[in-house]
């Protein structure tokens, strides 16, 4: 690094710093002037936050240098009109100390960030941004490149208004070694897709659900799943209901059908293209003029319900945002560069297994990432860790009996038969001993056993993951829901002696006691999202279920407790 005529940092002698454009979680991006071809260019200072992180971190540094030499190989491959130019990378020499720098094109617009705190945009503008990204998402697929970080923050605008996508800091390429940290999960809380929290990536969906999540934001103005801390916001990515859109006009009925929980029922990309395009069609007619337009306070109209619920008609009520309030700037806290990485790490207790451990777990770490200022996107209350909780717990078993009417669905005898070979029709919430075991031989009929890797049970419906043979590596997904058991999709692998269980030797019987428990133990008397995961191992590598209970609030956590419903955690968040 060397001075240039006006006193100015110069990085390798030919790009002159001019002034820092902002800064982000791993980095900061200048303004700077390359002096040999006399034009105004970014420059990318990838380097750890501050000393206390990089401490912590061991290897940080060099894990940054090959992310930063990735992000500019995996943009080089890329191009196209709606991702930033990538036009030099200047690297320490082997063995110096020092970071690397990533040469990139000057968006002489601001981000969608900023637009964005003005309020919403107007709905021709949200179809318009939708579509340059999804294009660029598109190109990046195709090279087998994801995003993983796809957020207003790193969509520039330029002055004519086209969008394009930055910052892929995080990218993954799907023929590459992953760079994350064994169980650090990357990505903004507010615009991670559910499955990425579960643990599963390398889908292409998943980029699609935060682009959803972001044109969500963009035509509403108010996000609808951020809560008052990181934590909170990630367990209602997982399960909370999306508030259906009501200014968002023919693009509502896109998003319905982007925004769904199961990635295997999102449009792929070329369906959400024409779904984009059919919608810029109908609002050019005028088909958007009610509910796009931002229909009045005390309009009637045809209200839906939450996304993937069944509409109701209702008045509209006098805010439009009812419980979730009125429309207000993005950020908490300061407004991050549209081109620093903004990443933010939710930290996961590694796993042995394919995927870390679900949120659980991301409550033990996420609050001590919080105090070495690793997750800034949202600011974190307090709570117990979890790592330091009472060992022991409750060791009366919990009672069926302790359930209440509105959890016990009149049912057949568990596992009997109806007329004829199909299974009994669940009645109810899924959260039963009697429903569970409905869904439990609904996947033995197909799937041929009730050894998995693991279990997800939602009042809803049933998610499992299932060798696909006695013995196999390799693992299927599958879903119970109305009353059918199917397979959604490939789930990954387990390696040999990796531990399975048999959902057979739960005693389901105790989970009715357990939730009521988990009511008391977590001070949620009336939780507005509940599910249980059944896996074989968490922190003490035993079999377990685990029930997460939240209210509408943010509050709640998790029970751990054995097979047996025993309880010996309570982790609040």
């Amino acid at each position: 690094m060397s001075n240039g005529e006006a006193g100015r940092q110069m990085i390798d002698g030919r790009f002159e710093l001019v002034a820092p454009l902002g800064s982000g979680g791993m980095g900061t991006v200048w303004r700077a002037r390359d002096v040999a071809l006399h034009r105004e260019v970014a420059l990318k200072e990838v380097r750890p936050p501050d000393p206390a992180t990089a401490a912590a971190q061991p290897g940080l540094a060099d894990q940054l240098r090959e992310r930063a030499v990735r992000e500019a190989r995996a943009l080089a491959r890329l191009a196209h009109p709606h991702v930033v130019t990538i036009h030099h990378i200047v690297e320490p020499p082997e063995g110096a100390d020092g970071h690397p720098w990533i040469v990139m094109e000057l968006v002489r617009g601001g981000s969608l960030h900023d637009r964005l705190a003005a309020g919403p945009m107007p709905l021709a503008d949200v179809l318009r941004t939708g579509l340059d990204v999804l294009s660029a998402l598109r190109a990046a697929h195709a090279e087998g490149i994801l995003h993983r970080d796809v957020k207003p923050a790193n969509v520039l605008l330029r002055p004519d208004g086209s969008a394009v996508l930055t910052d892929f800091g995080i990218a993954a390429l799907q023929e590459s070694t992953g760079l994350t940290a064994t169980g650090v999960l990357i990505g903004s809380p507010e615009y991670i897709a559910p499955e990425r929290v579960r643990g599963e990536e390398g889908l292409a969906a998943s980029d699609l659900w935060s682009l959803g999540m972001m044109l969500y934001v963009a035509a509403e103005g108010v996000h609808p799943l951020r809560r008052a801390t990181s934590l909170a916001t990630v367990v209602a990515v997982l399960d909370d209901p999306i508030p259906t859109p009501v200014r968002s006009g023919p693009l509502g009925s896109v998003l319905e059908r982007l925004l769904v929980r199961d990635p295997a029922a999102r449009p792929d990309g070329a369906q959400l293209e024409q779904l984009l395009r059919d919608a810029s069609t109908a609002l050019a007619a005028g088909a958007g003029a009610g509910a796009g337009a931002g229909a009045g306070p005390g309009a009637a109209a045809a209200v839906a319900a939450p996304l993937g619920a069944a509409p109701v008609a209702t008045p509209v009520p006098p805010s439009p945002y009812g419980q979730y309030g009125p429309p207000t700037p993005p950020p908490f806290g300061p407004v991050p560069s549209p081109y620093a990485a903004n990443t933010t790490p939710l930290a996961t207790t590694p796993a042995p297994r394919r995927r870390p451990a679900l949120i659980g777990a991301v409550a033990v770490v996420v609050l001590a990432a919080a105090a070495i200022g690793i997750v800034r996107a949202l600011p974190d209350g307090n709570g117990d860790g979890g790592r330091d909780a009472a060992k022991g717990g409750s060791s009366v078993r919990p009672s069926v009996s302790a359930s209440s009417a509105a959890d016990r669905p009149a049912t057949a005898t568990p596992g009997a038969k109806a007329s004829g070979s199909k299974a009994s029709e669940p009645r109810g919430s899924m959260l039963t001993p009697e429903n569970i075991r409905i869904a439990l031989e609904a996947f033995k009929q197909k799937a041929g056993t009730t050894t998995f890797v693991d279990l997800k049970v939602y009042d809803g419906y049933v998610l499992a993951s299932i060798p696909t043979a006695p013995g196999a590596e390799t693992v299927d997904a599958w879903q119970y829901r109305d009353g059918a058991a199917k397979r959604t999709g490939p789930d990954g692998t387990v390696k040999e002696g990796e531990p399975l269980i048999d959902m057979a030797t739960v005693n389901w019987d105790a989970l009715p006691g357990l939730l009521e428990q988990s009511k008391k133990e977590l001070n949620v008397p009336n939780p507005s999202s509940r599910y249980v995961i059944v896996e074989p191992w968490m922190m003490d590598q035993v079999p377990c279920m685990r029930p997460y209970l939240s209210d509408e609030y943010g509050r709640g956590g998790y029970v751990l407790a054995g097979i047996d419903g025993k309880v010996k955690k309570v982790v609040s968040s």
